[in-house]
């Protein structure tokens, strides 16, 4: 039984997570070598579409690394990767639309970012320290201590469930933004789609294997008290 749980519990989801990274690298490929009709690189469509939403404040950055893109809402900032940043392909297009579409919930204090916003300090100090927690716990057979590993665990698995109404809007308000502002034509939206769904998909990847683990973790929890 045990045997069968820590499968589907850990190596289930370890093989969609594997196979929804390598979709969101395929398809980021793919569609880096479709040009962008507009010209545009990636930085000047995220600038267009700041500069729409009134939001002239934000800044852009060229950041090193591959899929490194984010946004940072403690100094307002875009960062874009190499890739990205420079590149006028549909691929650039799409990445750079959703980082701002997260600038974009900033500036109207969508719900779910100020949630994640709040749970950040504690995931921070949870995620350093659950897994020495959870081995110490084990190793000296105190339980009281694999129940605090737990607990802070489930803090991070909740700070990945919040995070997914997060980027599946941001990736919303990148399309809106899109064929609005006329960047995207209908054709080009379609690779947009694709290229976002494809990086959606690591975060529900993601999500399902730490509720996985967590489930994993309180079955050997209970076990353990018997």
């Amino acid at each position: 039984m045990n045997l069968g749980l820590w499968f589907l519990c850990l190596i289930v989801p370890l093989g969609f997570g594997l196979w929804a990274q390598h979709k969101v690298k395929s398809t980021f490929s793919r569609y880096s070598e479709v040009p962008e009709d507009t010209g545009l690189t990636g930085a000047q469509v995220a600038r267009q579409i700041l500069d729409a939403n009134d939001l002239q404040s934000v800044t852009i950055h060229s950041v090193p690394g591959y899929m490194t893109d984010h946004y940072d809402p403690r100094t307002r900032s875009v960062h874009l990767s190499e890739p990205v940043y420079g590149a006028a392909t549909v691929s650039s297009t799409a990445v750079a639309a959703h980082e701002v579409g997260h600038a974009i919930q900033h500036a109207q204090a969508y719900a779910p970012m100020k949630l994640r916003s709040a749970l950040w300090p504690v995931t921070a100090f949870a995620s350093s320290t659950w897994t020495f927690l959870l081995l110490f716990g084990f190793i000296l057979g105190l339980l009281q201590l694999v129940l605090v590993a737990v607990i802070l665990y489930a803090a991070v698995v909740l700070f990945q469930i919040v995070t997914l109404p997060v980027e599946f809007d941001a990736s919303r308000r990148a399309g809106v933004q899109l064929r609005t502002l006329g960047i995207a034509n209908p054709e080009e939206s379609q690779g947009v789609s694709r290229v976002l769904r494809g990086a959606a998909m690591t975060y529900v990847a993601g999500a399902l294997a730490a509720l996985s683990q967590l489930f994993y973790f309180l079955m050997l929890f209970l076990g353990n008290r018997q």
